[in-house]
């Protein structure tokens, strides 16, 4: 009976301490309030609730196990930028509309900035748990979200439109979830829209059920990320500005040395190309080529596309029931195996 009365209060014991480690609560931003300032106010574990309305704001969050839900909330640049961990992320003087960041995080110095976005060389920790739900973020010159050194990251529901670098970057992070989210461009806000999602990640990443148009590039998947999930999305509207001759920069989808990405149940539609599988030659990796292999395109839908499916590598990629017509070189839709 003492053995298990004993056993019994460590349970309880271990039960409260897990139930009081991230304590729930939830903070609403009253009208006329920021969210930044209830962002700053939260402890891990807080649920911050944004009503209706316009918010010229940039975020940051640094706090682990954040839960940010908007309802058709709006946000947009604020006059004047305060510098954070994303701050030149995509080249000199940009700037995310809302940053996620660990703390600690090493990037590559500014001076060796490659055109795309800064490599994380170390992230001292990462910050877990965050979900952003609900927001329209609109017009922001860099990003309009970026996740640097997170882990279990959620991005759902949210519409980002117009940013001229990334919609959505996620770079030295783990196990981030992108879905659900509308990712489009609005012509004549900026000269040009690059990549509407990239992953730069220390492990899996997925991106379903999105909706991804009228950029150079829809999502890529950069060199030396593995076990990348693109699936259920739908890429659209190749901009017409996007650069002809070069098929890794004009695409629904690029895998540039990506290894083990799953392209599946993907809807390819109006693209200059549809999916795009490239060695990675070195230049924004420090010199060292990197070979796109076991990448897997399967069950995906074409239509209207200039070239379904474009491949340029040395490694074992695998194509199957994958719907493509056109391809470069041609006859690789019906091979199988390249």
């Amino acid at each position: 009976m003492n053995y298990l009365f004993k056993h019994l209060l460590l349970l309880l014991s271990l039960l409260t301490s897990l139930s009081l480690s991230h304590p729930h609560r939830t903070i609403n931003v009253k009208p006329g309030g920021t969210i930044q300032s209830a962002i700053d106010l939260a402890k891990p574990g807080t649920t911050i609730i944004v009503p209706p309305g316009i918010y010229t704001e940039q975020l940051s969050i640094t706090t682990p196990h954040i839960t940010l839900i908007g309802h058709n909330s709006i946000l947009t640049p604020p006059p004047t930028f305060k510098n954070n961990t994303c701050t030149n992320l995509a080249g000199g003087g940009t700037q995310a509309g809302i940053c996620i960041s660990g703390s600690k995080i090493v990037l590559q110095d500014l001076k060796d900035f490659n055109g795309e976005h800064l490599k994380v060389l170390s992230v001292g920790k990462s910050i877990k748990g965050t979900t952003i739900t609900g927001f329209s973020i609109k017009n922001f010159g860099g990003l309009g979200i970026a996740i640097i050194g997170g882990e279990n990251t959620v991005i759902n529901g949210n519409t980002v439109t117009s940013s001229s670098q990334y919609g959505v970057l996620t770079v030295g992070s783990k196990n981030t979830r992108i879905y659900n989210n509308i990712v489009s461009s609005v012509p004549g806000v900026f000269q040009f829209y690059f990549i509407g999602i990239c992953m730069d990640d220390r492990s899996s990443v997925t991106i379903s059920h999105n909706d991804i148009s009228s950029y150079f590039i829809g999502a890529f998947v950069d060199p030396g990320v593995k076990g990348a999930r693109i699936r259920r999305n739908r890429f659209a509207d190749t901009l017409p500005t996007c650069p002809a001759d070069t098929p890794v920069f004009s695409s629904g989808v690029t895998i540039s040395g990506g290894i083990g990405t799953l392209v599946e149940g993907n809807r390819f539609e109006n693209l200059r190309n549809g999916v795009v599988i490239v060695d990675d030659d070195g230049g924004g990796n420090g010199g060292t080529k990197v070979v796109a292999r076991g990448n897997v395109v399967l069950g995906n839908w074409f239509k209207g596309d200039g070239v379904d499916l474009v491949v340029n590598s040395t490694g074992r990629n695998v194509v199957r029931g994958s719907g493509c017509r056109t391809s470069s070189p041609q006859g690789i839709c019906k091979i199988h195996l390249y």
